[in-house]
Parts: structure tokens; sequence; C-alpha cells
């Protein structure tokens, strides 16, 4: 162990604040959902548990997570390909059932993935030609689509487009080449296009690539209407709960279309939804507010690490953050596509949550050992 006093001086404190109130509006939305105030105590008992995790992991320096980077990526691959082998719940191969509570191992896998690919951009950073070559992208490229490819077997979109988000922010902070990047973009266009013209024009090709239920949720997306009391249900009743919060919300005590159940998955997918009709527009921005401060704080700790190591981290814990807060928000108000990601701190799940906490500490742990002393 080495945490010293000095250490705690250090300590971004306005980050576990962040957290406690986060954690009052996961339980107003959660108790205030169809799942019901039980379900709210059993997040609260996560909730405790996870600053548990978030106060182990300060005790040591951040280096044995790098020291073990390699090995904790291991691991999780090896846990991803055996989840494939337990039975399906909910259509998919994603969880291991532990008798009282259920390990996805996939959540854990973020954060192996940031602390694996964050040690070989270090390394590669060393070198006079980091990034001047396009094959120069494939080792950090190769670590996240390994994972990426068993999540998207389960199958777990969602999960996937993560550990995207992941990639892309830390080759971005890593210094990828803007010549790279126009060429990457013009794959993904290129991509697009050839879809389209399969969607058109041979469209039993192009529902071998697209399932037909990813497929619906682009339609329904775009229409709910189409079928507003079928598959477009989900996101009209999630339109029509935001919209009746209006300014100050229906109150946190006021029966609402969330708590009778009408919004499907109220406790994890779609708590924004919950926490909008009961609070408003007001208190609605106020959770955004403490989602940006927590960006922020996140933002100035890379930007004052020690070494390039820490910066990464916390750049692919901002980008990872980033993406799951603005696609499950967006997707409440059909902004974005119908996804099973769940908003950061706040939708109901142990681990999603403590491994949010156990990532937020490895990012307070960096920031606290950002000065290098003399006699260090």
């Amino acid at each position: 162990m080495d945490l010293e006093k000095r250490h705690l001086k250090e300590l971004d404190w306005t980050i576990p604040l962040i957290l406690v109130g986060l954690g009052a509006f996961s339980y107003l939305g959660i108790s205030g959902s169809g799942a019901g105030v039980e379900t709210a105590q059993r997040q609260v008992l996560w909730y405790v548990l996870g600053f548990l995790v978030l106060a182990v992991s300060l005790l040591f320096d951040y280096q044995v997570y790098k020291n073990l980077s390699y090995l904790l990526y291991g691991i999780g691959i090896v846990l991803l390909i055996g989840v494939l082998f337990t039975k399906p719940i909910n259509n998919a191969n994603s969880w291991y059932d532990l008798g009282p509570v259920l390990f996805q191992p996939s959540e854990l896998m973020k954060l192996f993935i940031i602390l694996a690919v964050a040690r070989l951009l270090e390394k590669n950073s060393e070198k006079p030609d980091h990034f001047q070559q396009l094959y120069h992208l494939l080792p950090p490229a190769l670590l996240v689509m390994v994972p990426l490819l068993l999540v998207l077997i389960q199958p777990d979109l969602g999960t996937a487009m993560v550990y995207m988000g992941i990639l892309a922010t830390m080759l971005l902070v890593g210094g990828i080449r803007l010549r790279h990047v126009l060429f990457l973009g013009s794959l993904v266009g290129s991509f697009f296009a050839v879809m389209t013209v399969l969607y058109f024009y041979r469209d039993d090709l192009f529902f071998k690539i697209i399932k037909p239920y990813q497929w619906d949720r682009i339609v329904y997306w775009l229409n709910p209407d189409l079928e507003a009391l079928g598959r477009g249900f989900q996101l009209k009743q999630s339109l029509i709960a935001v919209g009746s919060g209006q300014l100050l919300g229906k109150g946190v005590n006021t029966a609402t279309q969330a708590s009778y159940g009408w919004v499907p998955v109220g406790e994890s997918d779609f708590i924004f939804t919950v926490i909008a009709e009961s609070t408003g527009f007001i208190g609605s921005s106020v959770l955004m507010m403490l989602f940006f401060f927590l960006i922020y704080r996140m933002i100035r700790i890379a930007m004052e690490a020690k070494d390039k190591f820490g910066s990464y981290v916390v750049a692919g814990v901002v980008g990872m953050l980033a993406f799951q807060i603005f696609e499950n928000v967006g997707m409440t108000i059909q902004l974005m596509p119908i996804t099973g990601i769940p908003l950061p701190f706040i939708s109901y799940g142990g681990s999603s949550l403590l491994s949010n906490f156990l990532i937020i500490g490895i990012v307070l742990n960096i920031g606290m050992r950002k000065q290098k002393l003399m006699f260090d």
C-alpha cells in the first residue's frame, strides 16, 4: 500500500460529492419506476459497496494497475469467452448467474480495455514514428476489437459501441493523425453507402448483415407512431412521460406514468425518463450538470497527470462516460436509437455500478499522485 497524508491532500473531493448527488438521483429514479422502493433500497447497498471499492482502489499506487493491465485484460477475455456458454438471460449470454446477483463481465472489461490500451499507447509514444503510418493503429485497435467481437456474439451491440467510443477517444488523445481520421471516416461513409445500396437492391444480403430486430430499432426510432402499441411503444411512452414532466415535474411522491409501469425498464435503460417526469426540466438539468462537472473534474485530472499512462486512462474513462450518457439520455428523447446502455451511476445494476466506482477510484488515484516530489 502506498497511501499517505500528502496523497489525501491532493484527492479531488468534489468527485465523491458528485457521486453522492448522482446516488440521490438514482434512488429517486428507481423508486419512482415500476421496480419500486425495494429495488431502490438494494441500489443504496450497491452504492455503499461502491464507495468501499473506491476507497480500496486508492490504497495502491496506480502504477500497480499499469503493471497488471495485460494480465487483467487476459482475465477479462477469458470471462467474456466463458459467459458465452452460460444460460441465456433475456435472450443474451451476457451474465454469470451467481445466485443472489448477476455478474456482467463486459462492464468490468471496459476498465481492462482502458488500462491495456493506455499502457500500449504510453509505450508507443516514446517511438519517433508514433502514429506516422496507418498500420501503427492496429495494435490498440486489436486490443479493443477482440473483446468487442466477443460482446457482439452475446449479443450486446450497446456495450460494443461503448468500446468503440473508448478506442476513438484514446486514439484522439494519443495523437492520431488527421489524415488517418479522414481515411477511417471515409471507410465508415463507404460502409453506409454500400449498406444503402444493398437495402434498396439486395435486401436479402442487407438483412444478413443487419439483424431484423436491429433494423426495427432504427425504423421505430425515426417514427415510433408506425406501431405505437407495438415496437414503437417504449419510445412513445418515454416521450409522453418526459413531456408531461414540463418545467418542475409531477413531484417525487406523485403517482406517474412511470410508477404505473407504462415506461418499460424504468429502473435501468429508461431511468432518465422517470427522473424527467418526476422532477421536470429543472431536475433533469441538475442531473446533467452533475455529469458535466464530473467529466470536467476528470479532464483536469488528465491534464495534470504525472505521466502519459495516467492521462490516457482518464481520457478513456471520459470517452466511456460521455458516450454512455449521451446515448442513454438521447434514446429517451428520440435523439438516438434505443440500445441497452445504462446511465452511469443512475441505472440499477450491481456490475455496472461497482465497475464504474472502481474506474472512478483509479481516476482519483491518478489525480492524487500527480505531483513528482524531489525525494520520491
